[in-house]
Parts: structure tokens; sequence; C-alpha cells
């Protein structure tokens, strides 16, 4: 039988052996690697609820428990503009079928949706929530492009008589959100005006949105949900943020034991160097006083050598 042709200096290559799992059914550790990464995805993109403000971000789905129906707030990108769609547009028939007839099974499914277990449907109805490192103010931009215009995404904005809109392709003042979230887990969205945005009812009926409420009420809380993804790399990224604070306390005494003593590990420190020190952080200039703090040690060194040779 012939065999492979190989060249001097080759390496052989090892022959993998797909174990077979427990149910024996031919599964080898490739396809259960790409089982967990499929089950990963789908946890990834869960909607969840966020606790804290920080915890707002990615993908986002905003609605509101309206009366008879609840609403969420949706880009039209057809007609360029914010629309708040109903989440129960056919509740209606679903009475009647309740009422009367048995209603088949995916329509019962869908009767028994309960309000906080609500998710998008269409991309429409999510908006991707970004925001400036360090700044407690958002931006919320429309998921999908408007086919108005130059056809790109859209911003959530307000300007100062409370008219919300989302016609601007670039962020400003007007684009920006601070989110306050309530301890019973609904958000509020207060403007750069100092304005809660709400869902407010216009002539014929109709809700839209607002942004000139002066509190916050039962029109201005909003339920929203986020990717889980998100909200874990909101977590992980506070957490490393304190770890970071925690390293950079200023341990005074401590550095100078460790790399400035003399004399039998001595250590020369005082209140006023640790004041000063603290002021400098505050500065952003701790460097240059370490600096000059090290500088002051090496000559206070530098003396004390020298009176200990006159001496002798």
């Amino acid at each position: 039988m012939p065999t492979k042709l190989k060249f001097k200096g080759d390496k052989s290559k090892k022959k993998r052996k797909h174990a077979d799992d427990e149910d024996g059914n031919g599964e080898g550790s490739s396809r259960r690697r790409r089982k967990r990464d499929g089950s990963a995805d789908e946890d990834d993109e869960t909607w969840v609820r966020p606790d804290n403000p920080l915890e707002i971000r990615g993908p986002t789905f905003i609605f509101h428990p309206s009366d008879p129906s609840p609403v969420c707030v949706a880009f039209d990108a057809t007609r360029g503009r914010i629309v708040l769609t109903q989440l129960d547009k056919d509740k209606e028939k679903v009475k009647e079928e309740e009422e009367g007839a048995a209603a088949d099974e995916e329509e019962k499914g869908e009767a028994g949706v309960g309000l906080l277990d609500r998710t998008p449907t269409d991309v429409a109805q999510v908006w991707v929530v970004t925001r400036v490192a360090g700044s407690s103010t958002v931006n919320l931009r429309s998921g999908v492009a408007s086919a108005a215009g130059s056809g790109e995404s859209k911003f959530l904005s307000c300007d100062a008589h409370g008219l919300v809109s989302a016609f601007r392709e670039a962020r400003g003042p007007q684009e920006e959100w601070t989110p306050v979230v309530f301890p019973d887990g609904m958000v509020a969205f207060q403007n750069v005006y100092e304005k809660y945005m709400g869902v407010d009812e216009v002539a014929g009926g109709a809700l839209a949105l607002r942004g000139d409420a002066e509190e916050v009420g039962f029109n201005e809380r909003f339920y929203i949900k986020v990717q889980s993804k998100y909200k874990r790399e909101a977590g992980e990224e506070e957490r490393k943020k304190k770890e970071g604070e925690a390293k950079k306390k200023i341990d005074e005494a401590g550095t100078n034991h460790i790399y400035q003593a003399w004399g039998a590990g001595r250590s020369i420190t005082s209140n006023a160097d640790k004041v000063e020190l603290k002021k400098a952080r505050k500065e952003g200039q701790l460097s240059e006083a370490l600096l000059d703090r090290r500088a002051k040690l090496k000559r206070r060194a530098f003396l004390f050598a020298q009176c200990r040779a006159q001496r002798g």
C-alpha cells in the first residue's frame, strides 16, 4: 500500500481520537465543544434587567407598562421617527378566544407571557446604549438604520421644548441621557435640561414620548432589559476598578522601608509628607511628588553618612 510522501525533517502528525460520549451516539469532544459554545452564546443573549446604571449598555429593550397594553420604544426606519409599539396588538382577539372557542397552543403561550418576561420581537425595538468612559450619561442609538436621509442609525435626543426625536446621526448634549434606577427595578431617563422623558397622550388618543416632566411619576418610569453578556462585563469592569484603586493606596512607611531606608533600616516619615502626597495625587502630580521625595531622602542619607564619617 503506498504511503504518503514525507520529506526529511517533517514531523509526523499524531492522529486524534474522538472519544464517544456517554450516550454512545458518537459525538466527539469537538462536537461537544461546539454545543457548549452554542449554549454559552444563548446565555449571553438572554435578556435581563439591570441593577444599576452602569449595567445599562449594549442592545437595550425599553418598554412602559401602559394600560390597556404595554408599549415599547421603537424606531420606524421607513419614516425615520420614534414610535410606541403596542406589545399586545391582538389582546382583544386573545380575550375573545379565551371566552369562546379554544385557542391555538401558540396563542395561549403568547397570552401567558408576563409583563416582566417580555423580550423584543423586532430589531426596531432595540436601542444600542453607549457611554463615554467615566461618564454617568449614556447615548441611545437606533438598532436599525434609517431609510431616510443618509441611511445611518439615529440617536435619541430631546430639545429644550421637550420634543423627543431621533433624526441626528452625531451625538451632542441633547443626545445625552442620565439613567436613574429605582429600588423596584424601573428606570427613568433625565435629559441635559434636567427634565425626564415620559409617555404622553396626544391628540386622537395616541401615545408619544415627551421630555419635559419636572418629576418622576408613572409615565416617566420604564422597564429596561439588556443582554446578560453586557451586564456581566459591567460587573467585571467595576470589580477591576475597585482592585486597581486598592493597589493605588499610598503606603509611605512601607515604601520607604523597602526602597529608601538607611542606617539599619530606618524609615523617616512625617504627617506633612503624607499630606503632600495625598494633595499631589488629587492634582495628578503623584509621580513628580514621589521623585522629589526620593531626592530629599537621598540628600538626607548623604548628610547622615557625612556626619558619621566626620565623627569617626
